[in-house]
């Protein structure tokens, strides 16, 4: 398994996170963003199964992600 960096915030201190990730064996996208502040009020409304989480990103990213139903190596 291989995690190909594919792009990070670039108004992010130090360049760190927000940061989208793709892993080549599960073909999935992972994303290390913000934890969501004041979750228990903003989330209230939202079914959260256990095994999954919510996390934040600023919306600039999103000009940066992979077109659509694209992958690193299409």
């Amino acid at each position: 398994m291989a995690l190909h960096l594919l792009c990070k915030d670039p108004e992010s201190p130090n360049n760190g996170s927000p940061t989208l990730y793709y892993d080549d064996e599960s073909r999935n996208y992972l994303l290390q963003g913000w934890r969501v502040a004041d979750s228990a009020t903003r989330l209230s409304d939202l079914v959260i199964p256990e095994h999954e989480t919510i996390v934040e990103f600023p919306s600039r990213l999103l000009r940066l992600f992979p077109a659509a139903g694209g992958t690193p190596q299409d």
